[in-house]
């Protein structure tokens, strides 16, 4: 019987390539075990969803532009 290795915050932010991914405001999944008030996440939860998205995969095609001019204007 093998027994999962959960990953504390420290380590979700070292495998994401980030000091504190709490600090940074991430978003992060919930996690997977819960003891106290320490989270643990699975690896593979992790990599899921740090995970770029599939291509085509977004919902709104991303940020409208701030400086939008009549070329790029659909109406001109």
């Amino acid at each position: 019987m093998s027994t999962a290795r959960y990953l504390s915050l420290k380590e979700v932010g070292e495998r994401i390539g980030t000091s504190n991914p709490a600090a940074r405001g991430y978003h992060l999944p919930e996690p997977d075990a819960l003891i106290g008030t320490t989270r643990g996440w699975l690896p593979e939860t992790i990599d899921a969803w740090n995970a770029p998205p599939p291509p085509g995969g977004g919902g709104g095609g991303g940020r409208p532009r701030k400086n939008r001019n009549q070329a790029d204007s659909p109406t001109a």
